[in-house]
């Protein structure tokens, strides 16, 4: 289960909007004032001629700085473009590393969850369809999949192929119009084994059928069989050329948690990294590869060059390519020989005595792609001759413009400089989520009144859109550095769950505006206390709240923090609920849940809408141990690991070891029922 709250700003922007102030009081103070000249509170003729001083000497020194700089501009423009390539090297290659990630934990997790699926431990011809559906489902939730397979100890086999991304497919196995995904079974329960090929439709309809006695595929001779069974962990096989298809690829595999000569297996071709490294050539001449521990190319951008590669392997596994077809690859490799293993750097070489610059990248993410190396190069001329036909004109066009532009840059700065300045303020105001209007301004540039119309807009949105977030948790959430996109780590947190026992049955005795009334004033009570107790609510989950320490800032007593919190949250509800009786309203009686250890929190989601939240099995325990309230007639339920970690004195009952639901692994819960006196 994961939850989530957004971010917001920073209380260091409230610094920063006194900072500008103060810039801007300084400058009002040079503009009016003089040694020996007493200025009055507003502004009068005697400003003017000093304000034109001070233009006179702007142009002077603008004029002295630009006269060197333009003898410099050349060179430096010239550094600048091997900047820019090695930077977008740089960018191309991480890029292709992410990638290459993303497909590779795309397979890998593929394979580690579906190692632990019980259903996959049965024969093929046993509970067929829903073996079908499993692995249709994870074809369709993984685009860089080509196959996805299961090979059993007798020789069984299952496996399943998304036909429309592999159009070998279609010729090889005789799909009929209409396939998308293929399913092969082998079945050798009978004396006579019997293979054969389902052919489904987007819909899972069965299009066609084909079946055979003639059975020469063994899984257990295959390379990825052996490898993972043997040695009882998840492999990364290859790259080698498929048996059907014959395409190169990469096959991860992991034997089943529960029979390790059951191996669950998944290819990966490498032709998508082919494919990338052409689409996102930095330069004309841009060339991408991808080397093996060996130094053996394995991927390059090219795609005649891909092909030899697949006929080397086919004709006896050696790493075919024609150098002629490609002059760099062995510059490169000479490259790759001087530089220790995870290395990354900028290299430059000549080829037929032209110049290049390469980007050389070691792939660490995975100790079973450890060795690979990604390697960006171009011709030097790619970047340089462009840029030194564009620089001299650039300095005729600089000269010309510089005069023009100094005056012209004098005068609109006047005109906009104290809009701007005043807009700035706002724009530190809001980011502080501070929404008190400031009297509009007005400005001779559309523009600037256009922005600031703008920015009272954002106002009035983030202000509207801050009545749904708690402002500390998004000022904490960007403290603590976790704002930006994509980020998530793993650490130890502290999860609270709450539930409101029989909420339902009270929702359906009142109205649903005297329900959101009681659950206003409900969650009033509960979040200052969380905050209070140096914790965060992650999210309101309908008549409950998920809780969470240690993230996004540091507690290092996060988990007394939390058995603290849960104490008072129960006292408080306690009180609350006698004031609702004396007033005859519902009691909301309710349970805690609380469980610590480690989760990856952090900033999830899509690129338009993130989510900051914990997730992972430490989040699910605590769920459940608020639910098994129930079965003990509890009110707090904490996990083993919160007593033994508790630095504080509590007092804890000891219920001994219970199954949560969807957990192989017992839990020893505690009812916590007090500080200890």
């Amino acid at each position: 289960m994961a939850q989530q709250v957004p971010a917001s700003s920073t209380p260091s922007a409230i610094p920063a909007a006194d900072a500008a102030s103060a810039e801007a009081n300084a400058r009002s103070s040079l503009a009016v004032t003089s040694p020996n000249y007493d200025a009055p509170p507003a502004p009068t003729r005697w400003v003017r001629p000093l304000r034109l001083h001070l233009s006179i000497v702007i142009i002077l020194l603008l004029i002295g700085i630009s006269a060197p700089l333009m003898g410099l501009t050349y060179e430096q423009g010239r550094r600048m473009a091997l900047a820019t390539a090695e930077e977008q090297m740089n960018q191309l290659s991480q890029h292709t590393i992410d990638r290459y990630r993303s497909l590779f934990n795309d397979g890998y997790s593929t394979v580690t969850v579906a190692s632990v699926l019980k259903p996959l431990l049965s024969p093929p011809s046993v509970d067929l369809d829903a073996k079908t559906d499993l692995m249709i489902k994870t074809l369709e939730g993984s685009p860089y999949m080509d196959g996805f397979y299961v090979g059993y100890p007798d020789g069984a086999f299952l496996h399943a192929v998304a036909v429309e991304r592999n159009p070998g497919w279609a010729q090889a196995v005789g799909a009929p119009a209409g396939t998308v995904f293929a399913v092969r079974t082998i079945d050798r329960s009978d004396t006579v084994p019997v293979s054969t090929w389902r052919f489904l439709d987007q819909a899972g309809t069965v299009v066609g059928e084909r079946s055979t006695s003639e059975v020469s595929y063994d899984p257990r001779k295959r390379p990825w069989y052996r490898a993972a069974s043997n040695g009882g962990e998840p492999v990364a096989v290859g790259p080698y050329v498929t048996a059907t298809t014959r395409s190169l690829a990469l096959t991860l595999a992991a034997p089943m948690a529960g029979n390790r000569k059951v191996v669950v297996g998944a290819d990966l071709l490498l032709a998508t990294i082919s494919r990338l490294l052409a689409r996102e050539a930095v330069s004309e001449n841009a060339r991408g590869y991808v080397f093996d521990r060996e130094k053996k190319l394995i991927v390059h951008s090219d795609e005649a060059i891909m092909g030899q590669v697949l006929e080397g392997l086919l004709a006896g596994g050696k790493n075919g390519h024609n150098s002629a077809a490609d002059p760099a690859l062995e510059p490169i490799r000479e490259e790759l020989r001087v530089i220790a293993e995870g290395q990354d750097r900028t290299a430059r070489f000549e080829v037929d005595g032209e110049p290049y610059i390469a980007r050389i990248s070691s792939v660490g993410f995975s100790d079973l792609l450890r060795g690979n190396t990604i390697v960006i190069a171009a011709p030097l001329s790619d970047f340089i001759g462009p840029s030194q036909r564009l620089l001299t004109k650039n300095l005729i066009v600089t000269g010309i413009v510089l005069i023009a532009g100094i005056f012209v840059a004098l005068v609109v700065a006047r005109l906009i400089s104290r809009a701007l300045l005043a807009l700035s303020e706002d724009a530190h105001q809001i980011g502080n989520l501070d929404f008190k209007a400031r009297p509009a301004g007005f400005s001779w540039i559309a523009e600037i009144n256009t922005l600031s119309r703008a920015l009272a807009s954002a106002r009035e949105a983030i202000r509207t859109f801050a009545l749904y977030v708690p402002r500390e948790l998004v000022r904490n959430i960007v403290a603590s550095g976790q704002a930006s996109a994509g980020k998530a780590v793993r650490q130890e947190v502290s999860v609270l769950f709450t539930d409101i026992r029989d909420f339902t049955t009270i929702s359906e005795q009142h109205s649903p505006e005297e329900v959101v009334g009681m659950l206003s004033t409900y969650f009033d009570l509960m979040n200052p206390i969380v905050e209070r107790n140096n914790g965060v609510i992650v999210q309101y989950l309908g008549d409950s709240i998920y809780a969470m320490w240690n993230a996004p800032v540091a507690d290092p007593s996060h988990v007394d923090d939390a058995c603290r919190s849960a104490l008072e949250l129960k006292a408080a509800i306690d009180a609350f609920n006698a004031a609702n009786r004396q007033a005859g309203r519902p009691e909301l009686v309710t349970r805690f849940g609380v469980h610590t250890g480690e989760a990856v929190v952090g900033s999830v989601g899509a690129q338009a809408r993130r989510q900051y939240t914990g997730m992972g099995d430490t989040v699910n325990v605590a769920s459940r141990l608020e639910g098994m309230n129930k079965e003990y007639g509890t009110t707090i339920l904490v996990s083993g690991a919160v007593r033994e970690r508790c630095t504080e004195p509590f007092d804890f009952r000891s219920l001994g070891v219970a199954k949560a639901k969807g957990r192989n692994e017992g839990i020893e819960i505690f009812e916590l029922t007090g500080p200890s006196a």
